[in-house]
């Protein structure tokens, strides 16, 4: 006979298990990722820290093109839209973008001039993303670590084409998939690598799958972000053709003289792990992916216009999947092109979704990071992410670069939207502590991310004593010219933002440099002595590494 008791019991039971199994699976689908690394490079900012000193200063960073990318009196024409030239000479560029180290890299530098220089702006930055989050970069091999990045041109490409100089370097150097593939190869990491490519919102969409990747447990860490060089005119060109950049050479962003973008260049990644996994590693926590979400505009008004309807849904979806309220957000970093028609139709959806948020208590301040260093296209949205970390971080509220009078366009909003200009910061608007973030891809794709300050992230970290014993500095490169560039810019970096103490700074310095085969050592009780100690280590000659090839 049977025992219906026992029988209800076990299934009771089995039910719980399941219930707990299917909390566990949601609760994973929507884990905070935090952010324990970042790297950027940006027109007018070689690192993350000039980066916020120039958006903090509200810096327009863009320049006038002479011929360091080709010759602009072969292409410039006042005429707007005039077939085969271009409208503006102002673009944002990067300096020195044909210089590489491929040594340091394992690279032959016959190989290396075939390789497509974003490329080597990505090697460059992700070995730069690795030790900033405290990782010597020879452990990372092996690891399950993803690799998602989002890239859309392939100028390089072009121009070896043009040469007739096609060799069996060419294809793999230059194709997209190498964007990401060139990295899991180079550092050795096995997790998912994935190129992505959905025009301006290709880096954001790149971070969203890497946290995406990382809540599957696919990988236990991803590096995610993007890049974006200016090498040959045809991009340019079409953009001007078709009337969508700025005759002025300013992304008038939010500004009633929106006349369109200007195109820039960039590269920015960020290192990312589960918010548990990365508090159980100890790891600094720079901040905290709370939820993203991706759309597609779908059969709109046009392949390239912007849809208000699927903006809203996107952020909708965001917040959904980050379980906030959109009251909660005090701080959007809008994809902001500065575009007559772009400008007004994300504003009336950023205000339908957060202006009118019910129970906000304080204005939604806006920013636009196009403004400063114009549209980055593939990094564009990595780039407003990183401008988010820094903004949580540093709790101030950057103006929006050169902005005047309102878009006119910008008709019936709630009026708890802030577009602050520069001078003082906005009153009466407290310290962000979640920030959102929109970048759209010009042929539809939308993604949109939510982001907050760590737990604690308020409070005063404590000041390393100054200590009294001379401090052990170790540094190591892959030759004696990249060793003395290292020691020469250390110096320039310390002399325009000194350090908090030498204890601290000999700690990040030694923790996690590989030791490579070319060293130089010494030790330095102040920071006048270190800076004399590095200013003669720039110019010394470092003898080579043993013949029998131990460092």
């Amino acid at each position: 006979m049977k025992n219906y008791k026992d029988l209800l019991k076990t299934s009771i039971l089995k039910i719980q298990e399941k219930d707990r199994r299917i909390a566990e699976l949601e609760a994973a689908r929507d884990e905070p990722v935090a952010i324990v690394g970042l790297s950027c490079r940006f027109p007018g900012a070689a690192d993350p820290e000039a980066f916020w000193e120039l958006i903090r200063s509200g810096t327009d960073a863009l320049t006038t093109m002479t011929d360091q990318r080709w010759n602009m009196d072969d292409y410039y024409s006042s005429r707007i839209g005039e077939p085969g030239k271009i409208c503006t000479r102002r673009f944002g560029l990067l300096d020195a973008v044909d210089q590489f180290d491929p040594a340091a890299f394992g690279m032959s530098e016959t190989e290396a001039v075939y390789v497509d220089p974003q490329h080597r702006l990505l090697l460059e930055q992700a070995w730069f993303c690795f030790e900033r989050a405290g990782l010597d970069v020879g452990r990372v091999r092996g690891a399950d670590t993803g690799v998602f990045i989002g890239q859309m041109n392939s100028d390089y490409a072009r121009l070896i084409k043009s040469t007739g100089d096609l060799n069996p370097y060419v294809g793999l150097g230059n194709a997209l998939s190498a964007a990401a593939g060139r990295l899991s190869y180079v550092f050795g990491l096995k997790g998912p690598s994935v190129s992505v490519d959905t025009a301006c919102s290709s880096s954001l969409v790149a971070v969203h799958l890497a946290c995406q990747s990382l809540r599957m447990g696919d990988c236990s860490m991803a590096l995610a972000g993007g890049v974006n060089l200016l090498l040959s005119p045809e991009a340019a060109i079409g953009a001007s053709v078709s009337q969508m950049l700025s005759p002025n050479g300013r992304c008038n962003t939010f500004g009633s003289g929106a006349d369109g973008y200007v195109r820039s260049e960039g590269c920015g990644l960020v290192l990312l792990k589960t918010l548990a996994r990365a508090q159980a590693d100890g790891d600094t926590i720079l901040a905290v992916i709370r939820g993203s979400a991706v759309n597609q505009d779908g059969r709109s008004h046009g392949l390239s216009a912007p849809n208000g309807p699927a903006q809203i849904e996107v952020m909708r979806r965001a917040l959904a999947s980050a379980k906030l309220d959109p009251a909660e957000v005090g701080y959007l970093e809008a994809h902001g092109t500065g575009t007559a028609l772009g400008d007004p139709v994300e504003v009336q959806a950023i205000d339908t979704v957060y202006g009118r948020a019910e129970g906000r208590q304080a204005p939604l301040v806006l920013g636009a990071v196009k403004a400063n260093i114009g549209h980055c296209e593939s990094a564009a949205g990595i780039a407003g992410l990183i401008k988010l970390v820094l903004l949580l971080q540093q709790g101030q509220l950057p103006p929006i670069a050169h902005l005047g009078e309102l878009n006119p366009h910008f008709d019936d909003l709630s009026g708890q939207l802030l577009f602050p200009k520069s001078g003082a910061q906005p009153s009466g608007v407290a310290r962000p502590g979640i920030a959102a973030l929109s970048s759209f891809g010009y042929t539809g794709t939308n993604a949109h991310l939510l982001l907050s300050r760590p737990e604690g992230a308020g409070a005063e970290a404590a000041t390393p004593p100054a200590g009294t014993a001379r401090q052990a500095f170790c540094f190591s490169a892959h030759s004696a010219t990249a060793l003395r560039q290292q020691l020469r810019q250390l110096a320039q970096r310390l002399r325009a933002r000194p350090a908090a103490t030498l204890p601290s700074l000999a700690a990040a310095v030694n923790r996690v440099r590989g030791r490579l085969a070319y060293r130089h050592a010494f030790l330095a009780g102040s920071m006048a002595e270190l800076l004399s100690q590095l200013d003669a280590g720039a110019q010394a000659d470092l003898p080579p590494p043993p013949l029998d090839g131990r460092p």
